[in-house]
């Protein structure tokens, strides 16, 4: 009997998962799933806690579904993507494995990981075959006219857009029964060595049911009323299946198909499309880390602002990351980010261009950060969105356009209530001055327990400005 391995990372479901639909195709074949914990890696690459807790509750998830069709899963740890080279070489001669079959990452050290594997493995005379699986379309798929990746979003995404018109990605069914696999109930995992973080399951539910239930709850009416709602960060307007898709719990095939299942004009719908535009972003961001690997690397995309003279500051950093900025939308936004492993879209962006802009704190440095916190860490989607806000990457804001903090806040969160949620002490300042709290507090001779801004924003402007024009100035 053949013997076929499925090797699970980032894409921890049964339905539309392209690699475990080929392992399966072919009925007389033994097919065993197979995930690698690597604690060591993970640290490099600074892994939230959450995240780290959310993949072991949907491993806990996936292997009893994979139970259900007769497909054992076997969870392995090694400390880092070198070792688990030589950990799969092993694994497949102790179970002799044929085919060996994986859906692509497309960082960096994942694809020379990937390389080795499959150089090992030919030397074994194992088969290995991998998929484009975590994409619409795939990398090096959508290009300019030149045979070049674009390198601005719309026409990008416009571009994006009509290759779908030409054609739909398909959606593959989970695997049938496997006529000869184990049926009995699973033993339980074992937890793999690394810092785990309990979350919200009730803003993050577990598993692949709940995520499918969630995505067609989204595509119903919360869609259509999506752009209205996206920027307000008191409401709850987003689709928050972002973890979903950073661990694979969904494709994004299966969001795709299940916007135009409920918006068959989606495509041309302008109030849907707002959502999938959402998506073509993230397809962007990978597209450009396989077209640029230097972005895997801590490089900014646009060659002169590496000569960006960055505050190196511990206290104004430490002030940021715990949400003690003396600005009120900030502070509230990151304490979120500390307490759900989640963040608003919005609140990113606000705070990215504090730390960088008011703060002239190294892009890096949140982006680093951030990565540490969130449920959804994806590196694609985080260092894109950081080189935007510090307008060292492609497509990026302007350095001379500054997002003021005050005023975002203002608009965004008019009324305060999402401060109010975060920030309780100030909880007693009337809705006209929330967004100017010691304003307040000096009229009133109040005394407020919160920070007094720790930055002047027009004085911290300026000096980002002088930065960003010196830095340009030694490309000349």
């Amino acid at each position: 009997m053949l013997t076929h391995l499925v090797w699970l990372r980032n894409d921890l479901r049964i339905h539309d998962n392209s690699a475990l639909y080929a392992a399966c195709r072919s009925e007389g074949a033994r097919v065993l799933a197979l995930f690698i914990a690597t604690p060591g890696q993970w640290q490099s690459h600074d892994m939230a806690p959450k995240q780290a807790e959310y993949i072991w509750q949907n491993l806990q998830s996936l292997q009893q579904s994979l139970a259900e069709k007769g497909i054992p899963l076997f969870l392995q740890q090694c400390d880092d993507f070198d070792a688990s080279v030589t950990l799969l070489q092993d694994f497949c001669r102790e179970h002799r494995v044929d085919r060996l079959f994986y859906n692509y990452q497309y960082e960096v050290n994942e694809r020379q990981r990937d390389a080795a594997v499959e150089r090992t493995l030919f030397d074994d005379e194992v088969m290995v075959q991998g998929f484009d699986d975590s994409l619409l379309l795939p990398p090096g798929s959508v290009l300019t006219g030149s045979r070049e990746m674009y390198k601005v979003f719309t026409p990008f995404s416009k571009a994006f857009v009509k290759r779908l018109k030409e054609g739909l990605p398909e959606c593959v069914p989970a695997p049938a029964v496997r006529p000869d696999g184990p049926l009995s109930t699973p033993d339980a995992l074992q937890p793999f060595d690394y810092p785990r973080e309990a979350f919200d399951d009730r803003l993050f539910p577990v598993g692949e049911k709940a995520a499918i239930a969630r995505l067609r709850e989204f595509c119903q009416q919360p869609v259509t009323e999506y752009p209205d709602k996206r920027d307000l960060p008191a409401l709850d307007g987003t689709s928050r299946l972002s973890a979903c898709l950073a661990t694979g719990v969904l494709s994004p095939r299966q969001c795709l198909h299940r916007l135009l299942k409920q918006h068959p004009h989606g495509l041309d719908d302008t109030r849907v499309f707002v959502w999938l535009n959402e998506l073509i972003w993230r397809e962007f961001y990978r597209h450009l880390m396989v077209a640029f690997p230097a972005l895997c690397r801590h490089q900014p995309f646009i060659k002169w602002t590496r000569n960006v003279r960055w505050r190196e500051d511990a206290a104004l950093l430490q002030a940021w990351q715990q949400g003690k900025t003396g600005y009120p939308i900030v502070d509230a936004a990151m304490r979120q980010l500390n307490a759900l492993g989640w963040m608003h879209n919005r609140l990113r962006m606000i705070t990215a261009s504090f730390l960088v802009k008011d703060l002239l704190i190294d892009w890096r440095q949140g982006e680093r950060y951030f990565i540490s916190q969130l449920i959804d860490g994806d590196l694609a989607a985080n260092n894109g969105g950081w080189q935007w806000a510090a307008s060292t990457g492609t497509d990026s804001a302007p350095y001379f356009r500054i997002f003021n903090p005050t005023t975002q806040g203002e608009r965004f969160d008019l009324s305060g209530e999402f401060i109010r949620r975060w920030v309780p002490e100030l909880s007693r300042v009337p809705e006209k001055y929330i967004h100017q709290p010691h304003e307040w507090a000096k009229k009133n001779q109040q005394k407020l327990d919160y920070p007094a801004p720790i930055v002047e924003h027009k004085q911290a402007r300026q000096q980002t400005l002088d930065a960003f024009e010196a830095a340009r100035k030694q490309m000349d």
